[in-house]
């Protein structure tokens, strides 16, 4: 009889989850994971009226942005702190003193994304009272209105020419000193200097002004977005963020300039085409051989989610190996010998943290690569998604 009761109770549990899932888009282990740690759902609207015009000092609620810390430099909502199940003690030290009625909300990568809801409990278990769940995350939010980025991609944009980079602050700031290649359009003539804009609305605008107390660079991404740029952005650290990375202002009195400039190797030791940021495989390279099933004998996919999410489904030939369980050393032993190694997941997070760890742990990385794409396998079947790099 016990038995069938306890049969009977995961039963009745799993058509509880399947059909909370159902109703809020997120899948049956999310919905299962929110409903054990009791987690409030809040939606679009809600966080849009939250974080307000966009600035920390702005903002009604606190987001918490769960995603590695990669994924949060290329794009988060506006006012965003980065705090990590994987690394969430140090992330925690941001908000530490923070008062335990504050409301807190977080997410991640989307509906397939356990990660927010993790770092919610971890918040919990720190006495946080108020929390809240965006489960849509960062992929609804980019489509209905436009993220706050970092140092490093704002850096590749001026690299690689590929962004407008506005300057909000009063022209005689902008005279005084800032980012070399931007251009001066202060928040309160905006009106007057719209015209300064392009007429193509698909360019990328990247404003910023002085820091993270700073609005003026919302206020004028906040007006482009309504104008119809879509591609909009803010570089929220501004100023003194890029100051503070070393980078060249316009008055530097020295520009630094490299003694000796390496190539960029295209390929690993083994002939893996290398993608643009740091550690990733070349995504569409990867993605045309999967889809071709041409996969090179010397590449070894690993899959680094948990064994049930490998079982339901998985690129093929791939080996699966759940990185978060074991240190980098451990990792590292566990994985092909004389392989171009390339980690995947569903939506590149947890790849990255992989790779991330062995770059930490100080083990040989040369043929160790990981893979930006959002994947969703059936069986052997796979629909793949190539994420942008950072200067993309």
């Amino acid at each position: 009889m016990k038995k069938i009761l306890s049969s009977f109770v995961v039963a009745t549990l799993l058509t509880i989850s399947q059909s909370y899932a159902q109703e809020n888009k997120v899948t049956p282990e999310i919905a299962q994971l929110i409903k054990k740690y009791n987690l409030e759902q809040v939606g679009f609207d809600y966080v849009e009226k939250k974080v307000g015009i966009g600035f920390r000092g702005d903002a009604e609620a606190i987001l918490i942005d769960a995603r590695p810390a990669v994924k949060y430099e290329k794009g988060t909502i506006p006012s965003s702190l980065n705090i990590t199940d994987t690394d969430f003690e140090n992330g925690y030290k941001q908000i530490v003193d923070l008062a335990k009625d504050k409301e807190l909300i977080v997410y991640c990568a989307g509906y397939n994304c356990e990660k927010s809801p993790i770092v919610a409990q971890k918040l919990k278990e720190k006495g946080h009272k108020n929390i809240k769940l965006y489960s849509a995350g960062e992929p609804e939010w980019s489509k209905k209105s436009y993220l706050e980025i970092g140092t490093n991609v704002v850096k590749a944009y001026q690299e690689n020419n590929s962004a407008l980079l506005v300057d909000a602050r009063p022209q005689i700031k902008f005279f005084q000193e800032t980012i070399p290649g931007s251009i001066s359009i202060p928040d309160t003539n905006l009106d007057k200097l719209i015209g300064r804009f392009p007429i193509d609305k698909n360019e990328k605008i990247v404003t910023f002004c002085a820091g993270f107390s700073c609005e003026k660079s919302n206020i004028v991404a906040n007006k482009l977005y309504t104008l119809g740029y879509k591609n909009v952005s803010v570089y929220a650290g501004g100023v003194p963020a890029w100051k503070e990375a070393g980078l060249a202002t316009t008055a530097s009195s020295k520009v630094k300039t490299e003694v000796a400039v390496k190539e960029k190797k295209e390929f690993t030791p083994n002939g893996a085409k290398l993608g643009e940021d740091e550690g990733s495989v070349d995504g569409e390279w990867l993605k045309a051989l999967i889809l071709e099933d041409k996969v090179p004998e010397y590449v070894q996919i690993v899959n680094v989610l948990s064994a049930k999410d490998f079982k339901k489904g998985h690129i093929k030939g791939s080996i699966n190996i759940e990185a978060e369980k074991f240190s980098a050393k451990e990792l590292f032993e566990k994985l092909p010998k004389g392989k171009t190694i390339i980690f995947n997941c569903t939506a590149g997070s947890r790849s990255i943290e992989a790779w991330s760890k062995l770059k930490k742990g100080n083990v040989d990385i040369s043929d160790i690569l990981y893979f930006d794409a959002n994947i969703n396998c059936e069986g052997e079947k796979c629909k793949i998604e190539v994420n942008e790099p950072l200067g993309a």
